[in-house]
């Protein structure tokens, strides 16, 4: 089988024993000029202003030999050449940066996983604060609470939790940095189960500016600066600040099946997309399922958490009854399942372009249509239309509540292209680029009258009303919320929250 999009990281057969060692710290070495100082970014009493900082951490600039790997993206559509690199090393680092930034006024960008599918967390010119290097993690299982490094992806945290029989909603993808994935919302396979990522989000360290181009850390939970908390569920995404540590409450976990069902061809897309519209929400919240559809086959995936492949296969039954689909089942550790079902970054197509969408009804036979006419003239193979069911525990909000919005939506739906090869030198022109974009935004623009909303993880430069498409009436309070936090609108991009004004 073809590995397909940027969704389609789900192998038919997992991998035993494959998992990612984490170890608290990061052991990535200090470049050069990387200044030992780390108390000249300190803020001083009642917001004065600073001492002159100075960038400490591992520091890359154009001249030195990693930079062409370390301004890459995930998605080479987008190229920027940042004046610095600083690959931060502990939260001083992070404050010196952000100080640094503030007293040279140069733009600053956040980055963790490099999954930013606008380029957003990069800039041309500019400072990128890069965290993908802060990986402790501290786990109490007798409390089941873990506080983890920032720079963790998904696949190092799965892995590592999976070792002490714990989980959190993460999404799909291993590559994809954890704590971006969470502060958006963030969703999977478990979310029916466990509800959104940021649900299980109990507490962020965050660095923010302060008066005098400053800054200072915050530690944020129920008990403290609750509505930053709020916020950070679901809007944290270089927002408010940079979160350098995340706090989760862990559900235990020992083992899942996993279930895939192959069909050949799309003559029956209708008719399975109808039933799994009709059950795929409302069944047993354990079931955490996403369904592809591509120009030559369609793709069920599904998690049951504690479940049997006999109880995954009787729910699924309806689906799995429709024409005779290629089914196989594993059971195992989920750490182990998820390591396996990735595909590694360098087969993975360079170039990305995706719409999101929640559904808070099902598709009619005429928007199941539109999917079908679009998906059969899809450019690649890696080109897909993507759906992964809502409904169960995703409807209750945690203690607390959250910023992310969609909780009525049935499932999230995802239009998606990709195509190009990898290289070290992105930004030429692929032959392929016209057609695919002129692909998905046509195919996006069919299916507006059907869906609703938009998620702010995968954002489009082009959404009209991003700020209700993203955060609906949520949105001013996350401004006012802004303007407590980062009233000179320090953190600031394309798409970012801007501060409410009296």
């Amino acid at each position: 089988m073809n590995d397909f999009s940027r969704r389609r990281l789900l192998k038919t057969t997992a991998v035993a024993g494959a998992g990612a060692v984490v170890v608290p710290g990061a052991a990535a070495a200090a470049a050069p000029d990387a200044s030992a100082m780390t108390g000249a970014a300190e803020s001083e009493a009642n917001g004065a202003h600073c001492g002159p900082a100075q960038l400490t951490g591992r520091i890359v600039r154009p001249e030195d030999p990693g930079y062409t790997d370390a301004r890459l993206g995930w998605d080479q559509l987008f190229s920027h050449y940042p004046l610095v690199i600083v690959f931060a090393q502990n939260t001083q680092d992070v404050v010196n940066a952000l100080t640094w930034a503030r007293q040279n006024n140069t733009a600053l960008r956040i980055r963790s996983g490099r999954h930013s599918l606008e380029g957003w967390s990069n800039v041309d010119a500019g400072l990128v604060i890069d965290i993908s290097e802060l990986k402790s993690v501290h786990i109490d299982a007798g409390a089941r609470i873990a506080t983890v490094g920032a720079g963790l992806n998904q696949l190092e945290a799965v892995t590592t939790l999976a070792k002490q029989n714990f989980a959190v909603t993460t999404g799909t993808e291993g590559s994809v940095g954890l704590s971006g994935a969470t502060l958006g919302g963030g969703f999977g396979f478990l979310t029916r189960w466990l509800g959104m990522a940021c649900d299980s989000l109990i507490g962020a360290e965050i660095v923010v500016a302060e008066d005098g181009e400053c800054a200072r850390v915050l530690n944020v939970d129920l008990n403290h600066d609750a509505d930053l908390l709020w916020a950070l569920r679901g809007a944290g995404n270089g927002n408010f600040g940079i979160v350098t540590s995340l706090t989760y409450k862990l559900a235990p976990l020992k083992s899942v099946t996993y279930l895939t069902a192959t069909w050949d061809g799309i003559s029956d897309l209708r008719r399975i997309f109808e039933t799994y519209q009709r059950i795929a929400p409302y069944t047993d919240s354990r079931l955490g399922t996403q369904l592809e559809a591509h120009r030559n086959q369609i793709l069920l995936f599904a998690v049951l958490p504690e479940g049997t492949p006999a109880e995954a296969k009787r729910l699924l039954a309806p689906l799995l009854s429709i024409d005779s689909p290629q089914v196989t089942t594993q059971v195992g550790n989920w750490g182990d399942v998820y390591a396996g079902f990735q595909v590694p970054i360098e087969n993975e197509p360079a170039n990305w372009k995706f719409y999101s969408q929640f559904a808070k009804k099902p598709l009619p036979p005429k928007a199941i249509d539109i999917v079908a006419s679009f998906v059969k003239i899809a450019p690649t193979d890696d080109s897909n239309y993507f759906v992964q069911a809502f409904g169960g525990n995703v409807r209750k909000s945690p203690r607390g509540g959250t910023s992310f919005p969609h909780r009525d939506a049935l499932f999230y739906a995802e239009p998606g292209v990709g195509w190009g090869k990898r290289s070290d030198q992105p930004g030429i022109c692929d032959p392929l680029t016209p057609q695919a974009q002129a692909w998905i935004a046509e195919f996006s623009q069919a299916m507006r009258p059907f869906v609703d909303g938009a998620y702010v993880n995968v954002p489009n430069i082009g959404t009209q009303d991003w700020e209700t498409a993203y955060w609906e009436s949520n949105f001013d309070r996350l401004r006012r919320i802004k303007a407590k936090y980062d009233p000179h609108n320090v953190f600031q991009y394309d798409q970012s929250i801007p501060p409410a004004v009296c």
